[in-house]
């Protein structure tokens, strides 16, 4: 089995910065490709971020220049940096990863709980 847990939401007030955590456990052969999401209220879930396993990476417009996405091969865990966050920012934040355990040939495709960030006016 494997679990991906994310940390580090909250309540921040607008041009501030928080730091998500996302770290997948249990029978890990490998990770390839990690990214996060976002779902707002009443919205759809939209892609933010991607980070690829050999280091590179890839972002939604809006958060281009003030997201950073990095990944710690080592710890099996995905961090999202925001930065001067902004009111429509708010939304629950999810970890994706696609994993490979030990007993399968292919990796599969997992995801997080979410972690809530809300960002004040």
């Amino acid at each position: 089995q494997v679990q991906l847990v994310e940390s580090g939401g909250g309540l921040v007030q607008a041009g501030g910065s928080l730091r998500l955590s996302c770290v997948a456990s249990g029978s890990i052969a490998s990770i390839g490709d990690m990214g996060w999401y976002r779902q707002a209220p009443g919205k759809q879930r939209e892609w933010v971020a991607v980070i690829f396993r050999g280091g590179n990476t890839n972002y939604e417009d809006s958060v281009k220049d003030r997201f950073t996405i990095s990944r710690d091969n080592a710890k099996n865990t995905v961090y999202l940096q925001m930065n001067s966050l902004k009111p429509e920012d708010t939304a629950v934040y999810y970890c994706n990863a696609d994993v490979r355990r030990w007993d399968a040939i292919t990796a599969y495709n997992y995801w997080g709980q979410g972690t809530q960030v809300t960002v004040s006016s």
